[in-house]
């Protein structure tokens, strides 16, 4: 993600939050969410078999009668063959696919919140390993403008709030309120979106590989990024409890987040290396080494 891609992000996240409360000011609510569920019922199940087939496939000894199997799509013939679909996998992973599918039926069942909870991990583990920011600068770009995106949506309108009561799919996690009271069959319920878990934690991701790039055999700024979250978090859901209102998590969590690493580096003298840091550096194109010469 480069630091244009990190500035243009807060405005495409406004087009998308916003035309999605517009799809559902025009259209009835429950064929929207009908259509949705079966879309995510799909990505769900194939979310949770990803994070959860290595542990079913430690789990399944030698004795179980596993087998190979390669699933080849192509289009075209001769030179212009390429491939659309390139699927190794065994037999272990369809017994994950299947149990993980047992998981989703259970939710297009029950829409049950442990269910939704399930895919919604599933979701943001899987777009932490996916996404990547490769500079320090450019997460705080990004932060920066999602930090101005998530107050504006949340206390100038009303267009989060509604998305977020409306939209019945695993985009969130879902807190129920009054567990003591009705047990799993609880109703009352806080929420926290995947998008408060996702863009924080692949700058915390960053930061676990920065400490690696140091060779100093500690993650410092790793668990200084963790420990910040978790307090960011923590003093969200006391204010909204405290308000009963919904927050914007991303104003609690961002200036964390991005504060106590920093403050971290100021004391240790590691500031300049942690903003001189980039991961994956971009291999400059065949116009750019000739500019260069």
């Amino acid at each position: 993600m480069s630091h244009k891609d990190a500035a243009m992000f807060p405005i495409i996240a406004s087009c998308a939050l916003f035309g999605i409360y517009i799809v559902f000011q025009i259209f009835s609510k429950e064929y929207i969410n009908l259509l949705l569920t079966a879309y995510f019922f799909i990505l769900g199940v194939l979310a949770l078999t990803h994070i959860l087939g290595p542990l079913f496939s430690k789990l399944l000894t030698d004795s179980f009668p596993n087998k190979d199997y390669h699933l080849i799509l192509t289009q075209g013939k001769g030179d212009k063959k390429e491939d659309l679909m390139n699927y190794e996998f065994d037999r272990k992973d369809l017994v994950s696919l299947l149990i993980c599918g047992v998981f989703g039926i259970w939710y297009l069942w029950k829409k049950h919140w442990i269910a939704n909870n399930l895919f919604g991990l599933a979701f943001s583990i899987n777009g932490v390993e996916l996404l990547s920011l490769n500079r320090v600068s450019t997460g705080f770009i990004l932060l920066g403008g999602l930090f101005i995106y998530d107050i504006f949506w949340v206390f100038g309108t009303n267009v989060m709030v509604t998305v977020a009561k409306s939209f019945e799919a695993p985009i969130k996690l879902v807190f129920p309120q009054d567990l003591l009271e009705h047990g799993l069959g609880a109703k009352n319920f806080a929420m926290l979106g995947l998008g408060d878990i996702v863009i924080p934690g692949i700058f915390i991701a960053l930061l676990l590989r920065y400490d690696m790039s140091l060779k100093r055999k500690s993650t410092v700024y790793f668990y200084a990024g963790f420990i910040a979250y978790c307090l960011g978090l923590g003093t969200t859901i006391f204010i909204m409890h405290f308000f009963k209102h919904a927050q914007p998590a991303l104003l609690y969590l961002v200036p964390a987040c991005l504060g106590l690493p920093t403050l971290l580096a100021l004391i240790r003298g590691d500031t300049k290396s942690m903003f001189n840091y980039e991961d994956h550096a971009e291999t400059p194109t065949k116009e750019e080494t000739d500019k260069t010469k």
